[in-house]
């Protein structure tokens, strides 16, 4: 088994960060979040010569997943996750487009299967555990590598911010406790990769992140 290798494509005007989560050796891997910019998406995986095996969404934004059927379609993978509480958003995509003014090319989206917490998905010898975390979206998971001691939180968890919750099924309350009892807990040393802007370590935003400290 090769080295767990991340490369980032920020996508659309949101500048997500859709991730490359491949084997540096065997260069099978998936995309998580294929929020749009499917030429530039696909660029970077020939770029890079990635065999995808799957795509993978940590909720259903238009930001996060308005690209995804798209790529499915272009790719011929499956499409797995979030958990099914984000049906409703998935199947909204195209009106989230229009409340957000977005002109970009979305499409609502049908995933091949949910996920749920206690699962595991991965490529290769690859294993990633699959934590359900709502508060900024119903059915937000987080994909955690144990072995690597990383993990892709999606809009959960930021450097130095929390996902907000002022969006159709966000609960601030719950946004903290998914934090604080499934995310902190798993060590100050975890890695991630956040949904925006740059990543971090578990154990720098339990010390300095205002939203965790102030949330007592």
């Amino acid at each position: 088994m090769g080295q767990l290798n991340a490369a980032i494509v920020p996508v659309t005007a949101f500048q997500q960060n859709c991730t490359i989560l491949f084997d540096a050796e065997t260069k099978k891997g998936v995309v998580v979040d294929p929020g749009g910019d499917v030429p530039r998406i696909r660029e970077a995986l020939e770029q890079y010569g990635i065999e995808v095996e799957a795509l993978w969404l940590t909720h259903g934004h238009i930001d996060h997943a308005g690209g995804a059927m798209e790529l499915k379609e272009l790719l011929g993978v499956p499409l797995i996750g979030p958990h099914e509480a984000d049906l409703p958003l998935l199947q909204n995509i195209e009106m989230q487009a229009q409340r957000f003014g977005v002109a970009d090319s979305v499409r609502n989206c049908t995933p091949d299967r949910f996920l749920t917490e206690g699962e595991t998905v991965g490529f290769g010898e690859h294993v990633f555990e699959v934590l359900h975390c709502p508060g900024h979206a119903p059915g937000h998971v987080v994909f955690f590598n144990r072995a690597a001691a990383f993990a892709h939180v999606g809009d959960v968890l930021f450097n130095g911010s929390i996902g907000r919750t002022d969006l159709p099924g966000g609960d601030h309350a719950a946004l903290i406790a998914s934090i604080k009892t499934k995310l902190l807990p798993l060590g100050d040393e975890i890695g991630f990769i956040c949904g925006h802007g740059p990543g971090g370590r578990f154990g720098e935003e339990r010390r300095t992140n205002q939203f965790l400290t102030d949330a007592g």
